[in-house]
């Protein structure tokens, strides 16, 4: 008697083989698979939201990763990228994140291969089996993927594919400001007030912050980098005021370790401390928000605070609450999450925030990505689900195990190896926001 292999094989099916590979999002994740399929020889197509590639990136452009040049180029988009003339920037220099994509997405998703099968301005709806909801098993994996997808010109379609690459990223899905992770109450009375987390506060935001009293909602990177742009609009600006409000008993969520490797976060943290010392940023701890009012121009957040209900106001809210992945457009796909971080089952252990820093997790690759649903794979920031501790040069590992394994070898999609750079743990409370820029 022989054990049955329960290891997921890619699937073998004439018509599946002559329909393409869908990648959700073209960010670096996405165009980083775009270029191991290419690599692979396998066609695909890119379905991205935004009307250019990496829209999410260049919506908190201002913002300067913690990663060096050396941790973010994707080694099959630079082999690409170099036989076109193409040069890495300084290897030990951290860009922002217009450098990234200026310097590097932007090429990258400009080479021809790439190019012409890219579709932007298309936002996917829903992912299935061609036929079949997800209760369905018979000849279930030998059916291709049917993507819905919404165009430009709001026509509905649906696109088959072979297999399916989740990496949509989770920046458009943010946190509730609402301590119960839920809608908050009276949050359409605010709205106006409300921005997502990394506004350009020096720049393109500056207006909506100038003369305001402004309250960052949360606890990790994100928050931080805001905190210091607005501490240095009050430089300029005398009228302005800041406040941080998180739901800990303390302030503390940002490595200003000396061992960090990533030297631009552990000064990120070094200064968000020394701030709150000379009391250009108030601190409000322990506060956990139940609703939100608005009275004239100014926004009450109500909430429960050392057992009592109080109120804080302000002007301007700052939502640097985290991210969660956006899981209503896999209703008909069989997922296995884990049941608190909602990442893949076999990969939270791995990338744990109570464990783990973005330096401090193990490689993996496709084996820890799979799903029931075969030739699905979820990567990159979403993979992560609501844990903050997702690195770039994570997601072009799993990428190349997972494109790999769609090519049919195994050996190699098996192999994977993963260098990053030592570092404090990035969050030590993922519900209170967080996130690593990589």
């Amino acid at each position: 008697m022989t054990l049955l292999d329960l290891t997921p094989r890619a699937v073998q099916n004439d018509r599946l083989t002559t329909l393409p590979v869908a990648i959700i999002g073209a960010g670096p994740i996405g165009l980083s698979a775009a270029a191991h399929l290419l690599e692979r020889g396998i066609d695909f197509v890119i379905f991205e939201a935004g009307d250019v590639a990496a829209a999410s990136v260049r919506a908190w452009g201002h913002t300067r990763l913690f990663s060096p040049w050396k941790h973010l180029v994707d080694p099959a988009s630079r082999r690409l990228l170099e036989a076109q003339g193409w040069e890495l920037p300084d290897p030990e220099r951290a860009p922002t994140g217009t450098e990234l994509v200026e310097k590097y997405v932007a090429p990258l998703a400009a080479l021809e291969p790439i190019a012409s099968r890219l579709r932007t301005g298309v936002e996917v709806l829903g992912v299935t089996r061609e036929g079949m909801d997800r209760t369905r098993t018979k000849a279930r994996f030998a059916t291709p993927f049917s993507l819905r997808v919404r165009t430009p010109d709001e026509t509905i379609e649906d696109v088959a594919a072979r297999a399916v690459i989740d990496a949509s990223g989770t920046y458009r899905s943010p946190n509730s400001l609402s301590s119960g992770g839920l809608d908050l109450l009276g949050m359409t009375d605010i709205a106006d007030r409300v921005t997502a987390a990394l506004p350009d506060v020096l720049g393109r935001d500056r207006a909506l912050f100038a003369d305001r009293h402004a309250t960052v909602v949360g606890a990790g990177h994100s928050a931080a980098n805001t905190l210091l742009g607005l501490v240095e609009l009050a430089r300029q600006e005398p009228g302005a005021t800041v406040t941080w409000l998180i739901r800990n008993s303390q302030a503390v969520r940002v490595s200003s370790s000396a061992d960090d490797e990533l030297a631009d976060r552990a000064r990120l943290g070094s200064r968000v401390d020394q701030a709150v010392a000379d009391g250009r940023i108030t601190v409000l701890d322990g506060f956990e928000i139940i609703r939100a009012q608005r009275t004239g121009d100014t926004v009450e957040l109500v909430g429960h605070r050392r057992g009592e209900v109080v109120t804080h106001l302000t002007d301007v809210v700052v939502n640097a609450t985290g991210f969660r992945p956006n899981l209503d457009m896999l209703r008909e796909i069989r997922l296995e999450l884990d049941d608190i971080v909602e990442a893949p089952k076999r990969l939270a252990p791995l990338i744990d925030p109570n464990v783990h820093s973005c330096g401090t997790v193990e490689p993996h690759g496709f084996r820890e990505l799979t799903h029931p649903e075969k030739g699905f794979f979820v990567v990159g920031m979403k993979s992560y689900g609501r844990a903050p501790t997702f690195l770039l040069a994570t997601g072009y590992e799993q990428v190349r195990s997972v494109t790999a394994w769609l090519a049919g070898d195994t050996t190699s999609a098996s192999h994977v190896e993963l260098v990053l750079p030592a570092t404090g743990v990035c969050s030590t409370d993922a519900s209170d926001g967080g996130g690593c820029c990589s």
